[in-house]
């Protein structure tokens, strides 16, 4: 496998609750095979001690009794005195090797000391019959007798597999509920944090739970605040300055107008006009970063549009609408308006035409195209022009009476109405800018 096919091959998981899942189920997986280890071993300890001590008296209990018996009598008994684990057979058995592993000799070492000095007993292994032994012995009377020793092993209950079967479904529900019930606060946390808006009154996080949970979310939602509240004094002080700069902006041109013509007044005024509409754009951007005192209604976005279209084909503007779709959806009329106009007035300003699409995607969502053939703009700024008093340096500057706030309170509104602006450049020039709604 190569270094590169190896890098792709992850076993590992990317998911922090799916890490946690496996190291909390392993865990408990190897502490419960562990215990269910040490059990089993100590009861194969037990079992083979009883095992042996019982081998130990029964077989001299056997063999005392079969010696008693006349040797005609023995076979009838052999029955009554056979065990599980080993049997008596009269003669003298197979030809074995002598026995060496431990569980024999301990074997061996039991019947020994049954059989006492009285019988001695040769113990020997049955080659091919696994751990088969047989212990030779001569009764009183010269008959061979055979101790048939076959160990069974521990025997194990039919239902122990569906009871550790059951126990590692029961590990594994419990740690998933565990992980679940750990990585639910983060979840959360992380989704407050995508859907993180000022200007939205979104559902608080929850500060219920545990303290450290309870605690973070304490936390992000005074975070939440303290943002919302930066936001609005910022917008705030923007309209203060712009609402007052308007009583001083007035009176300059009065008294510009008051005076004798010459270029210098008219530089003047020009300046002032210019000074004027710079003050209304930013009273209108701090309006637009609380768009949602404006209350929602339902409006027919096909005749919404088109009713916008014409207005402008009325005063000799070059606007067409290419798409059109029927259908009511719930909005910010107003602040649609101004989107539009904003996008619109940006097209015809750029571009001399423009060309507004209305569609609706598979999803539901409506989506509104303002097209124009203009310059364009670079790809690295398409995000920078949503930006406020953001201006392009070469075709978009100040003497074109751009202010860069234009497509920022556009984008602004778009947010408040619950939609998304996105601005691209179309193939063979122009821009296209795009108004989703949800």
């Amino acid at each position: 496998m190569s270094a590169f096919a190896f890098s792709r091959f992850r076993p590992w998981p990317r998911t922090l609750g799916w890490r946690l899942f496996l190291i909390l189920l392993l865990g408990l997986t190897i502490a419960h095979g562990l215990s269910f280890s040490l059990l089993f071993l100590e009861r194969y300890i037990t079992t083979k001690t009883v095992m042996l001590n019982t081998l130990e008296s029964d077989v001299a209990t056997s063999i005392a009794i079969l010696d008693r018996l006349p040797a005609n009598e023995r076979a009838d008994w052999l029955t009554r005195l056979d065990r599980g684990t080993y049997r008596f057979v009269l003669g003298p058995g197979l030809a074995g090797v002598p026995d060496m592993s431990v569980r024999g000799a301990e074997i061996a070492a039991k019947i020994q000391d049954a059989g006492g000095r009285r019988f001695p007993i040769k113990v020997e292994s049955i080659p091919g019959d696994g751990k088969r032994l047989q212990a030779h012995l001569t009764l009183s009377d010269g008959n061979p007798l055979t101790i048939d020793v076959n160990p069974a092993p521990m025997p194990v209950a039919e239902w122990l597999p569906y009871v550790l079967v059951a126990q590692l479904v029961l590990l594994t529900l419990c740690s998933w509920f565990a992980v679940r019930l750990a990585i639910r606060p983060l979840a959360d946390l992380a989704n407050a944090a995508d859907a993180l808006d000022p200007n939205k009154k979104t559902p608080r996080l929850s500060e219920t739970g545990p303290r450290e949970v309870a605690h973070a979310a304490l936390a992000f939602n005074a975070m939440r605040d303290r943002i919302a509240h930066y936001l609005e004094e910022r917008a705030q002080i923007l309209a203060a300055i712009s609402h007052d700069l308007q009583t001083p902006i007035t009176r300059m041109k009065l008294r510009a107008e008051m005076a004798e013509d010459s270029v210098e007044k008219e530089k003047l005024v020009q300046d002032l006009a210019e000074i004027e509409r710079l003050v209304h754009e930013g009273v209108a951007y701090a309006r637009s970063a609380h768009g949602n005192t404006e209350k929602s209604s339902r409006v027919d976005i096909g005749s919404f549009i088109e009713s916008l279209v014409y207005d402008y084909q009325d005063t000799g503007k070059a606007v067409t609408l290419t798409d059109r779709i029927s259908g009511a959806i719930v909005t910010r009329p107003h602040a649609l308006r101004r989107i539009l106009t904003n996008l619109i007035d940006n097209a015809l300003k750029f571009g001399g035409t423009a060309e507004v699409s209305v569609q609706k995607d598979a999803d539901g969502a409506v989506s509104i195209k303002v097209l124009d053939r203009g310059p364009g703009i670079p790809e690295d700024q398409l995000d920078a022009v949503l930006q406020p008093f953001f201006r392009l340096e070469q075709s978009r500057n100040r003497g074109t009476g751009g202010t860069g706030l234009g497509l920022a309170i556009a984008q602004q509104l778009g947010l408040a109405i619950g939609g998304s602006l996105k601005l691209r450049n179309r193939d063979g020039g122009g821009l296209s800018a795009e108004l989703l709604i949800h």
